[in-house]
């Protein structure tokens, strides 16, 4: 994306005085749960404010916007992990039946399974399973996971 002619044409309108400092000023704010994402878990790729995916690893990071009224939907086939507990806050989500990190969170509170079989487990290191979720449930958790692997 070529940013020059759009800070030209902003500086422009400034000039002109058709646009306002604070209009000139707004960018979107990449919240914090993505930018903590993106450091914890090279590769990821910002779509938006709230959003970042990591294509080759089949994962995207979604924070709820403040408007939203239903918040942590899993969708059909998917597996998540909920920065808080009952679905809610941040979500990290993925399809594919394989051990995944959980390091793009900061915390993980819940997890949820939206597949018709199999598990989801949520671990801390390689052993230690502290919650698991099967096939259209899902978990609060303590803390302390690092990772979640699916069994079928």
């Amino acid at each position: 994306m070529n940013k020059e002619p759009l800070g030209l044409a902003l500086g422009s309108d400034l000039a002109m005085g058709s646009a306002t400092p604070a209009q000139a000023s707004e960018e979107p704010v990449i919240h914090p749960d993505v930018l903590y994402a993106i450091d914890a878990v090279p590769g990821g790729t910002v779509i938006d404010a709230h959003t970042v995916v990591w294509p080759e690893l089949g994962l995207e990071l979604s924070v709820p916007s403040p408007d939203s009224r239903a918040v942590g939907s899993c969708a059909t086939g998917s597996y998540c992990a909920y920065a808080g507990a009952n679905r809610s806050g941040t979500k990290l989500s993925w399809a594919t039946c394989t051990t995944v990190s959980t390091a793009a969170l900061s915390t993980v509170g819940s997890i949820a399974n939206a597949r018709s079989s199999g598990t989801v487990q949520a671990r801390k290191g390689a052993s230690t399973v502290l919650g698991t979720a099967g096939p259209g449930a899902t978990v609060n958790l303590p803390g302390g996971t690092t990772n979640l692997r699916c069994l079928l």
